[in-house]
């Protein structure tokens, strides 16, 4: 393997946590090619390929929690659930550096593909969407409600004790604070609604994958081979990870999304029942995914909505809650 290949690409540091990285999963292995991708805010992604023509994905963090946490998820994943991720080959620090090491799969950007597709076809993976997070939440139960890490080589929740209702209102709360002016009029009644909401005080906790959607997804022949980037991982109640998961799979993406609600819903209720969602359920999803992790308003449909038509779309979502 050559010493500069990824160092004039990334940088000495991420270099030093490549050749780590190489050293544990592929000892020996010299290297043909290598490409950035941009997936990510808070990650350094690249896909590299072998000399004998197989692909890995390497991907680089500042901050170990990121890395560590998602390694050991994705592992777990693979290992108890059939949601389809790529499969972890080594993880670890170097020079200050987190790496995770993954092998590559393919299949094309289901955010660029999800609109082309017939409508069947589109609820045939909003229903796959909705028995995946299913299969999530019957596999992943926690004892609190917030931030998951690895701690004593489990996942678990890493905050204190708080109340659902707490948790929630916080979460709302926080989320609306990054909301641009263009939502002022909505402020009163959002705050209202996430002062004290009224929902069950201690419901089960499950994993809350939070960016669970097509643009995180790979697909090929029609169904999903990869659901990507899982950092950052949370626990909630799963009324609010099925309302984040429809208003990004079905609101997205059609003007009608009727049909891939009853899909995704069709698709969990194949292994659990379905959760009661209420109103503060989904003004607090819609809320958190208006923008994103740098404040940057987000972008629904694909071709994707300019700035002034994606304020738009995320106000008269949050006007059809309220």
């Amino acid at each position: 393997m050559s010493e500069d290949w990824i160092g004039s690409l990334v940088g000495e540091t991420d270099a030093a946590a490549a050749r780590a990285a190489f050293a544990d999963a592929r000892p020996g292995r010299e290297l043909s090619d290598v490409s950035t991708l941009g997936r990510g805010n808070r990650k350094r992604t690249v896909l590299t390929t072998l000399d004998d023509g197989e692909r890995v994905v390497l991907q680089f963090a500042d901050d170990e929690r990121l890395l560590r946490s998602e390694a050991a998820l994705l592992t777990a994943i693979d290992e108890r659930t059939d949601v389809p991720v790529p499969r972890v080959l080594t993880s670890g620090i170097e020079a200050g550096v987190a790496y995770l090491c993954t092998a590559h799969v393919e299949g094309a950007d289901l955010h660029e593909r999800f609109t082309g597709c017939e409508a069947a076809d589109q609820c045939a993976l909003a229903r796959s969407f909705g028995r995946y997070l299913a299969d999530l939440h019957a596999t992943f139960a926690f004892d609190g409600y917030g931030d998951v890490a690895v701690v004593d080589g489990s996942l678990r929740v890493d905050s204190a004790e708080t109340t659902w209702a707490d948790w929630l209102g916080t979460y709302g709360r926080d989320a609306l604070e990054r909301l641009p002016d263009e939502f002022d009029d909505l402020r009163p009644d959002l705050r209202e609604l996430f002062a004290d909401p009224d929902v069950d005080s201690s419901p089960r906790s499950r994993l809350y994958p939070w960016d669970f959607r097509p643009g995180n997804a790979l697909v090929a022949g029609g169904e999903v081979t990869a659901v990507l980037d899982w950092e950052s991982p949370l626990a909630a109640a799963t009324a609010l990870s099925v309302a984040k998961s429809e208003y990004l799979v079905a609101d997205w993406y059609v003007e009608d999304p009727d049909p891939l609600r009853a899909a995704f819903r069709e698709g969990y209720e194949t292994l659990r029942s379905y959760p009661s969602v209420e109103p503060v359920h989904r003004a607090a999803a819609v809320v958190d995914s208006t923008v994103d992790s740098r404040g940057v308003v987000t972008n629904p449909r694909y071709p994707e909505l300019d700035r002034e038509a994606a304020v738009a779309f995320h106000h008269r979502s949050l006007e059809q809650i309220l």
